[in-house]
């Protein structure tokens, strides 16, 4: 019904309506990547399902990944076989299900002399690593020989270099990924809407009365449902009702031309105990990631000097005929990993594993668990939902059925970004929910990490969303202008993006 609506006001005031008509079997909060595996799978099954997000759908941790698909070959070392087991298992699924965002990714893992990880030891590891995906991994795994090594990777510091590895993880996009997901889970029914905030929920007769705020035009409304999941992420022990407890840490990625860094492959820098990645992305490489704790604003994790020298050291360590300097980088990134709570040990010690809590009766916490393990998180999460509704759904299906068909992807659903263009932004904005100016050069296109000029290519976006959305002239202005605030405060990184504040409701508009 919604597609067939005229605008995206019409369809946005459609899916207040189809929020508030009746009672709900599941309300989501959080619109990123799992809040929108838990929409997509009980709709699947047949639940009256509907899912709010306070800003931008994936505007938090599930835009701001390594964009990896992996089990977590490090895992392995920390003896959590049964995560990495899971995580594995996962990727592959998302191979078949999703292959236009799950790209088969090689990685090559040099090894030196004297080095806690002999060649040896590798060696077996990724063999155990191939076998935890049930022998069916996206690629298979071999040792290689100094010489080879060298020849791959010609930059690099050839100084106790005794060979590598070479074994496959996946390469998605994880904001796309995130909206390819949400459009699968309105083709089965749920209900979705962006920029509406939960304020707070009371229990009633078994029903859960959410009050809602539509931050696009100040509406406030109420919500009724059957039961609640709080899958807001690194917010999800702020919300009301939650009984979480969080340890955030935070990962800076850096991206490089690739004419600078010209690596064939994924690259697994080890410096320490520390393992970063330079990672292939189009004419692009991605570095990183960096893993420490986190204590400041969670809407503006900022990526500072010290890291980008830290990463850079790294880089200039194991190439150094590279040179790459600050200059060099196009653009950053930092996300916020929201792990369940261990106080003990180095960021990169606590474990990815995931928890699902219903702390009140209908009302669940999900936190923890990594970008790939989302499907099983949904999963899991619906099953206790259905057990406690004790409704006829349908088994979950989301590990078998595709999650577009080719022509559903219509050429922007891919891992690089598209080519800039009006038809691309028009879908955006008719099929995907775009509102403002950085929902679509950040989180939909992603050529705010791209692109140097993505100031010239905002001007051209700017332009054809106003066109779709009935901008007026000073409206394009205020977008452009908040979109250059916003990079020019945050620098390189992922800006503070607050929704405008409404005239008489601004006051009820407030960060959970």
């Amino acid at each position: 019904m919604i597609d067939r609506l005229s605008t995206p006001s019409s369809r946005r005031e459609a899916s207040v309506g189809d929020l508030t008509r009746t009672d709900l079997d599941l309300l989501v909060i959080g619109g990123g990547i799992v809040g929108a595996g838990v929409a997509r799978d009980a709709a699947m099954r047949g639940l009256k399902v509907g899912l709010v997000e306070q800003f931008d759908f994936a505007f938090g941790t599930s835009s701001r990944s390594s964009r990896l698909l992996h089990g977590g070959l490090r895992y392995l070392a920390q003896g959590h076989v049964g995560l990495v087991r899971e995580a594995s298992k996962e990727k592959c699924i998302l191979h078949r299900i999703v292959p236009h965002l799950a790209a088969p990714l090689p990685f090559v893992f040099p090894t030196r002399r004297g080095w806690q990880w002999a060649k040896w030891k590798l060696g077996i590891g990724v063999k155990m690593y191939d076998l935890l995906c049930s022998g069916r991994n996206l690629g298979r795994s071999r040792t290689l020989g100094r010489k080879r090594v060298l020849d791959m990777l010609p930059g690099l510091n050839p100084r106790g270099i005794t060979g590598a590895v070479r074994y496959y993880d996946g390469l998605t996009n994880d904001s796309r990924l995130v909206l390819d997901t949400l459009r699968s889970a309105t083709a089965h029914g749920a209900v979705v809407l962006n920029q509406a905030q939960f304020d707070d929920a009371e229990r009633c007769s078994d029903i859960w009365h959410c009050r809602v705020q539509e931050t696009v035009n100040g509406a406030l409304f109420e919500v009724r449902a059957k039961s609640v999941i709080n899958a807001t992420g690194p917010w999800s022990d702020k919300l009301p009702h939650s009984r979480t407890e969080l340890r955030l840490t935070k990962g800076v990625h850096l991206v490089i031309d690739r004419g600078r860094l010209p690596v064939p492959d994924a690259v697994v820098l080890t410096e320490g105990d520390r393992i970063l990645f330079a990672i292939p992305w189009g004419e692009r490489v991605i570095l990183g990631t960096t893993d420490t704790d986190y204590d400041g604003p969670i809407e503006s994790p900022t990526c500072d000097a010290e890291d980008v020298r830290y990463i850079l050291e790294v880089i200039a360590t194991l190439f150094p005929d590279a040179g790459i300097t600050p200059a060099d980088v196009i653009s950053t990134w930092s996300g916020l990993r929201p792990l369940v709570a261990d106080r003990n040990g180095n960021p990169s010690d606590i474990s990815r594993r995931h928890e699902i809590k219903m702390g009140e009766p209908g009302w669940w916490d999900i936190t923890g668990g990594k970008l790939t393990t989302y499907r099983l998180m949904a999963e899991q999460a619906v099953d206790q939902v259905v057990r406690r509704l004790g409704c006829n759904a349908r088994p979950c299906r989301t590990a078998v059925e595709p999650l577009l068909t080719p022509e559903q992807c219509d050429g922007v659903s891919t891992i690089v970004p598209p080519e800039v263009g009006q038809a691309a932004v028009e879908h955006y904005t008719d099929r995907e929910w775009a509102i403002h100016l950085d929902d679509v050069m950040m989180r939909r296109a992603s050529w705010r990490y791209y692109h140097r000029n993505h100031l010239e290519i905002a001007e051209s976006v700017a332009g054809w969303m106003g066109a779709r959305l009935g901008w007026d002239d000073n409206t394009r202005r205020a977008e452009l202008d908040r979109y250059r605030r916003a990079t020019e405060v945050a620098g390189p990184d992922h800006p503070v993006l607050k929704p405008p504040k409404c005239g008489s409701c601004a006051a009820r508009v407030k960060t959970v």
